[in-house]
């Protein structure tokens, strides 16, 4: 099946809109797709150069597209050629890449809403402009047929711009209106509306005034009002979505002769048996039958250490086979898997924060219905005292267009664009609108333990307790392993400038370790019971030379960089702080007290960490969550608000708030103080806008404003209001 992808939306919403470039784009793109693979390690512009170049020099392969916001390569390719084949040459060349079901990913939207906000801003402030000038020539002095031409002019400048820009207002509250409630927009409507009415009534009949140029200028500030508030509530897709994505789309199946066939995954049933071959994912829940190996379960569990599986084993979907070949016995197939469980979780904890009710939510549910009974009962008055049509009319314009929400629909998001273009400064990316009301009432923090308050990569620690000759020998060994502890390890000897022992016939033994020769005698690298090792209340691996007693390479998370002082830092500011994390017991009772972490729970499945949270919430703390895991997006998204690193997997950057740029975990402290003060100047702005009306309402109503005087002094508010949003800066 081929999926038609569109290319990711411009940083510059001004590119994103020009068609020509579009038209360019798509043209960029190949034709027939066929192959959409997953590239989780790419972070640059030379990545997608060189991926796109080594797709493209495969034999078959007709055309090649990689997006980097996405992670993925798109491909068109020769019937023959497969996924795996790609994957493999991918791997080779030092890319981690996996196969995306086609059939499972939706075509890429580019930003159509801000693309088509921006346009109409850029309309109505063209306008705007245009009929300013005809306005300044009219108050210096203009009269008569002069004067009713550049109203007419006016006017014909103002009707198809505000029949165009307005649109969104337009729509927003004539939906509202059907389904018998009020909205911001509902007023907005109604005062650009009056205005134009207004203002064509006092033109036909040769008035003194038309106030054209309120409507366009209101219109304008509306617009830039809604295009900031579009721009804070970018949306990411689902994190339930992302999990799906991590499902395999076909498995390689072992029929009744022995043979493998592959299938796609929805032709799996449970009883099958599944050949996982090193370095795939489990696509099912089920049993080990045959082969041994060790697995990577920290997607699920946040445990960086592998765990060693062999027959009778079970296993998740999800996890990683690292080192040898393994057949599985599917116990659990499609949405009955432990991955669509999570999912589910996710979906639902998702569902429930979208039902938190923003500051500007509230403002508007009280403020629409009291403008419409204000501005009628101005209407109403106006005419039973004076008799007169226009002038009540022009009253209760004014009235409308004074009491408009510009300032308090820009009270919210001028401040966080503001703070949000703070924090990015500092190495927070802001993802959710409202967010930082969220974060302003966090007072309990929760952290993950593996990738995010540490670096996530074993560490050795005792390097210095083995002989350099010794050290050459596991570097050797170490050298001839895919285990992750034997990376570090490897990686940790060469950075101390030792050579590699002459080691020959090294062999990995998959779930054991690496043998070998040298000056004839047997040497192991590997786990404890296979090489003879002792007990060991740390990760290690030991070596063995000859007949010698082994010795361990010990191993430690890396504490990552600004935890300790943001964890003193919580603390001091009166925070409640919690550590949970999938990891051993003994693990993350050490880690919690190298912090200074009172509080923390160990072993904790995805489902137990996502129920700690619920369980934490309904005793009335605001929990914000920082984690980095596919352990931890049900957290994630359930928690009143929450964070994770950039370098968290993609589920868990997708439910989270915030993304943490940059590798310290120090601006966690200044994103939670920057929250505060936003809700500080929100506050302040609302009481702008509440004393703006307190003393411009009743002149309104009193008849000593035009329209055109409410429409400056509306302008005037918005203005005081962004600037006071600026102070943040």
């Amino acid at each position: 099946m081929t999926v038609a992808m569109r290319p990711p939306t411009s940083a510059c919403p001004a590119c994103s809109a020009a068609p020509a470039a579009e038209a360019l784009a798509e043209a960029a793109l190949p034709k027939d797709i066929n192959i959409v693979l997953s590239l989780p390690s790419i972070h640059c512009a030379a990545c997608i150069s060189g991926v796109e170049r080594i797709l493209a020099n495969v034999d078959g392969v007709k055309g090649a597209r990689v997006n980097l916001t996405l992670k993925r390569a798109q491909v068109d390719a020769a019937p023959d050629l497969t996924a795996e084949e790609l994957v493999g040459v991918l791997e080779r060349a030092g890319y981690e890449a996996h196969e995306l079901d086609t059939t499972a990913l939706r075509a890429t939207e580019t930003d159509k809403a801000g693309r088509d906000l921006l346009m109409r801003l850029a309309v109505s402030g063209f306008a705007m402009m245009n009929i300013m000038l005809l306005s300044v020539a009219v108050w210096s002095g203009a009269d008569g047929p002069t004067r009713d031409m550049f109203h007419w002019i006016s006017a014909a400048i103002a009707l198809p711009t505000i029949a165009f820009s307005a649109q969104p207002f337009f729509k927003h509250a004539w939906t509202a209106l059907r389904a018998g409630r009020l909205n911001m927009d509902v007023p907005i409507s109604l005062a650009i509306a009056l205005a134009v009415a207004t203002s064509l009534w006092e033109t036909s009949l040769s008035g003194e005034h038309a106030y054209f140029d309120a409507a366009i200028t209101l219109t304008f500030f509306l617009l830039a009002g809604r295009y900031l508030d579009h721009r804070t509530r970018s949306a990411a897709r689902s994190a339930a979505e992302e999990l799906a994505a991590l499902e395999v789309p076909r498995v390689s199946r072992i029929t009744d002769d022995g043979q493998e066939e592959q299938i796609a995954m929805s032709a799996l049933v449970v009883g099958d048996l599944i050949r996982v071959r090193p370095g795939g994912r489990m696509p099912v829940d089920g049993e080990i039958v045959d082969g041994q190996s060790e697995l990577d379960r920290s997607l699920l569990t946040g445990e960086t250490r592998p765990i060693y599986a062999g027959p009778g084993a079970i296993v998740s979907a999800g996890e990683v086979n690292l080192t040898g070949p393994l057949t599985i016995r599917a116990n659990a197939v499609g949405r009955d898997t432990s991955l669509h469980r999570m999912a589910d979780l996710v979906a639902i904890a998702e569902s429930g924060r979208s039902r938190y009710t923003s500051l500007a939510d509230k403002a508007a549910k009280l403020y629409a219905p009291g403008v419409h009974i204000l501005s009628a009962l101005a209407f109403v008055g106006w005419y039973l005292y004076t008799f007169d049509l226009r002038t009540a009319l022009n009253i209760a314009a004014a009235v409308l267009i004074i009491t408009c929400p510009c300032a308090l629909g820009l009270a919210v998001p001028a401040v966080t664009t503001a703070a949000s273009g703070r924090l990015f400064r500092k190495g927070l990316l802001i993802k959710d609108a409202t967010a930082l009301e969220r974060m302003a009432q966090v007072d309990t923090v929760v952290f993950d333990k593996t990738g995010t308050l540490t670096d996530g990569a074993p560490e050795v620690i005792n390097l210095g307790d083995h002989a350099r000759r010794d050290l050459g020998v596991a570097l050797s060994l170490s050298e001839g392993s895919s285990h992750p502890l034997s990376r570090s390890l490897a990686k940790a000897i060469r950075d101390a400038g030792v050579a590699a022992e002459p080691v020959t016939q090294i062999t990995e033994i998959p779930g054991h370790g690496t043998e070998g020769q040298w000056k004839g005698q047997t040497v192991r690298l590997g786990r404890s019971a296979w090489v003879g090792g002792g007990e060991s209340a740390e990760t290690c691996a030991w070596l063995r030379i000859g007949d010698r007693v082994a010795d361990p390479f010990r191993f430690a998370d890396q504490i990552r960089d600004g935890a300790e002082a943001l964890v003193a830092q919580l603390k001091s500011d009166g925070y409640e702080v919690v550590l949970m994390s999938g990891d051993t017991t003994q693990a993350v009772e050490t880690f919690a007290q190298r912090l200074g972490i009172a509080k923390w729970i160990a072993e904790a499945l995805p489902e137990e960490k996502a129920s700690k949270i619920a369980q934490l919430t309904e005793e009335g703390k605001r929990v914000l969550m920082v984690g980095d895991g596919l352990n931890d997006t049900a957290a994630l998204a359930g928690a009143h608000a929450s964070i994770s690193p950039a370098t968290a997997l993609d589920a868990a950057r997708v439910a989270s708030d915030v993304v943490l740029l940059g590798k310290s975990l120090e601006p966690i402290a200044d994103a939670l103080l920057t929250s505060r003060v936003a809700i500080k100047r929100i506050r302040q702005n609302f009481t702008i806008a509440t004393w703006y009306n307190i003393i411009a309402v009743p002149l309104a109503v009193a008849g000593l404003c035009s329209p055109l005087i409410a429409a400056l002094a509306m302008s005037s508010s918005s203005i005081t209001v962004s600037l006071n949003a600026l102070r943040l800066k």
